[in-house]
């Protein structure tokens, strides 16, 4: 039997997903820097005192926004068909695929954290976390060629999976889609085809 929520921690998830939907408006429109405890608090209409209650640190924060973006944006549907693949070409597939709908989804928040991990130790870390969650999709679809021994002979499992990562990386991303105007399916394509070019012997 599902565990029935109570009044009071239905308006605890509540607010902490207030907490995080304003700490993703501020860094889309203002930068990762502007997603200050304070900041975040007056753009959830929320005390100082209730964040902290939901969220020790800035770090913290940063962290469940990993979270609530894969949630919202609805991650688990966006990779299932790289998990699912029947085969490494099937993958390859599921991972243009993947570039060309969910990156760009969440493409705004990446970014400005992205530009800002040099300087922000909490940026770092969270940025750290969510490439790590995107190569392993990569590494996925290369173990699979390499296990049906249709992985390209100048490739290491881990050499594809770096520039398969390198090869749907948010610049590129950002290049065709918004620069080039190239439309989603233009991009699923292309890169679908580049992808079978690149990794298949």
């Amino acid at each position: 039997m599902a565990a029935i929520e109570t009044p009071q921690n239905a308006r605890s998830r509540h607010t902490s997903q207030a907490l995080l939907k304003a700490a993703r408006e501020l860094i889309e429109q203002q930068g990762p820097a502007a997603a200050t405890m304070a900041a975040v608090a007056e753009r959830a209409g929320v005390s100082r005192r209730a964040v902290y209650l939901h969220f020790s640190s800035r770090s913290d924060l940063l962290a469940a926004l990993f979270d609530y973006l894969n949630e919202v944006e609805d991650r688990d549907a966006a990779f299932r068909p790289l998990w699912e693949a029947a085969d490494g070409i099937a993958a390859l597939d599921a991972r243009a695929q993947m570039a060309a709908d969910f990156l760009p989804r969440i493409m705004p928040t990446a970014r400005a954290i992205q530009q800002a991990t040099h300087h922000d130790p909490d940026a770092a870390q969270h940025w750290e976390l969510a490439t790590a969650s995107r190569y392993d999709g990569c590494r996925r679809a290369i173990e699979l060629l390499a296990d049906e021994n249709r992985l390209a002979p100048q490739w290491t499992i881990q050499t594809g999976a770096d520039m398969l990562l390198a090869l749907s990386s948010f610049d590129v991303i950002d290049l065709l889609l918004n620069e080039r105007q190239w439309t989603r399916r233009q991009l699923a394509d292309h890169l679908s085809a580049l992808y079978r070019r690149v990794f298949l012997a």
